[in-house]
């Protein structure tokens, strides 16, 4: 490809702990968000990839930012895991708290982790697949800048406001989904103004309120939520799990706290995960990833279907053998950080 850089996924890891340590990150932030910058890569997330580094520089300018901080983790005897990134990057609040939640779930059947005061600009999909790599269920969820009108609304209120969730397979990768509550992600939006190309008709309104085709615009006026009422009511769902519920900030006090207009998001994520022995009355968790491989059977029957996450994991079998291609001009604007 003419206009792309071949890379390896380390020389991917080294340009992302380069560029951002250089930026002023501590070590442990930078190395956290260059593995997570990295998987996105790895699995054509490209929106959640080397793209995103702008975001977390642009990010730690503001004022109550913190690079370098270090998150602390709160253990009770409750089924529930804290951990306060105060004011820190969500990476390595994941890693300092993933392991407490599952040790949790694996004990009591199912537990939940409340990131706090964290900046959240990842995929949700990391996280929820390495607890189905563990054998657990899991979700996830977290709100961002107010960016989405309510159906009906014109006026930004919702963040797009993600959710994942994950099942764990026998011999194979895990059923994973990570998806916005809003028709497009905020990402796939700029990727389009980026690229100078129009956005499908659908996914946005422009400041007055009218349906536009113009990336410019749409990042000016309002993201839609998708299924009309049922994707402003899963919207309106995740700002409470991941705001109200554990005590954060909502999509549109998040933004009040954007002073400088980062569009880094600062609140909460909120996980749940499940241990199958423990909700399966004989506790024969075989037989049950039996009978959901019996239903993926029947999805895939129908011709045009697929399973959710599986372009993803074909993607990082060809990034594993090849390397990734990175354009020149992202390359060059992620290298001048260094």
């Amino acid at each position: 490809m003419s206009n792309t850089i071949n890379m390896s996924l380390d020389d991917v890891h080294q340009l992302a702990l380069n560029a951002l340590t250089s930026q002023g990150f501590s070590t442990a932030q930078a190395d956290a968000i260059a593995t997570t910058v990295t998987a996105a890569e790895r699995d054509e997330c490209h929106s959640h990839g080397l793209f995103r580094i702008a975001f977390y520089v642009k990010s730690a300018a503001n004022p109550t930012t913190d690079p370098t901080a270090t998150p602390e983790v709160k253990l009770t005897e409750s089924s529930v895991v804290h951990v306060n990134a105060r004011e820190g990057f969500c990476p390595l609040a994941l890693q300092m708290g993933l392991d407490p939640l599952r040790d949790k779930a694996m004990k009591h059947g199912i537990a939940a982790l409340a990131i706090h005061n964290v900046y959240n600009i990842a995929a949700l999909w990391p996280e929820v697949e390495a607890l189905a790599d563990q054998g657990l269920v899991a979700f996830a969820f977290t709100g961002s800048n107010a960016y989405v009108a309510p159906h009906g609304g014109t006026k930004p209120l919702f963040g797009t406001n993600p959710m994942a969730f994950s099942w764990p397979r026998a011999n194979q990768p895990p059923l994973v989904f990570d998806q916005a509550s809003s028709v497009s992600a905020r990402g796939e939006i700029q990727l389009h103004a980026i690229d100078g190309k129009p956005i499908p008709a659908g996914w946005a309104i422009d400041k007055r309120g009218q349906s536009t085709t113009s990336a410019d615009d749409a990042l000016a006026g309002a993201q839609l939520p998708f299924g009309a009422h049922k994707g402003s009511s899963i919207a309106l769902m995740v700002e409470l799990l991941a705001g109200a519920l554990i005590g954060d900030l909502f999509s549109y006090e998040s933004t009040q706290r954007d002073t400088l207009k980062t569009g880094g998001p600062c609140g909460g994520e909120f996980l749940i995960a499940i241990n199958p022995m423990h909700t399966l009355a004989d506790g024969n968790v075989e037989a049950a990833q039996a009978r959901a491989e019996h239903l993926f059977e029947n999805i895939l029957s129908q011709e045009g279907t697929r399973l959710p996450s599986a372009r993803r994991f074909e993607a990082r079998k060809r990034s594993l053998a090849n390397g990734v291609n990175i354009p020149e001009k992202l390359h060059a604007q992620v290298l001048d950080y260094t």
